[in-house]
């Protein structure tokens, strides 16, 4: 999966997140979020060792109701799911083994 630094409003509902299947990292922040672009480059890192994984950037904030389901208070937040499964969760990386160890949970 190709690697995209923008993230877009939701696309997937939490019922389909909970019924999804192998291993898939959800982000949530903002377009706008200094910290959230600050952490990109130790997610990309992160991710590139695991190009099997599915990197979803979701849009998140006021009126949006996917961060509220996984109670989701600071960005970014990264849900690591296993079968629909939550297994860990970073929130605010300071770095890309925080990423790595949690994608080695799914893996």
């Amino acid at each position: 999966m190709s690697y995209t630094s923008r993230y877009t409003p939701e696309t997937l509902s939490r019922d389909e997140l909970d019924q999804s299947t192998g291993p898939m990292v959800i982000e949530l922040g903002t377009n706008w979020c200094g910290i959230c672009q600050g952490a990109q480059a130790d997610i990309k890192a992160a991710m590139d060792n695991h190009p099997d994984v599915a990197h979803v950037k979701i849009e998140d904030g006021k009126g949006r109701r996917l961060g509220r389901t996984f109670g989701v208070k600071l960005w970014p937040t990264l849900i690591f799911l296993k079968d629909g499964e939550e297994i860990a969760r970073v929130v605010r990386p300071e770095d890309s083994s925080d990423i790595e160890d949690a994608l080695l949970k799914i893996h």
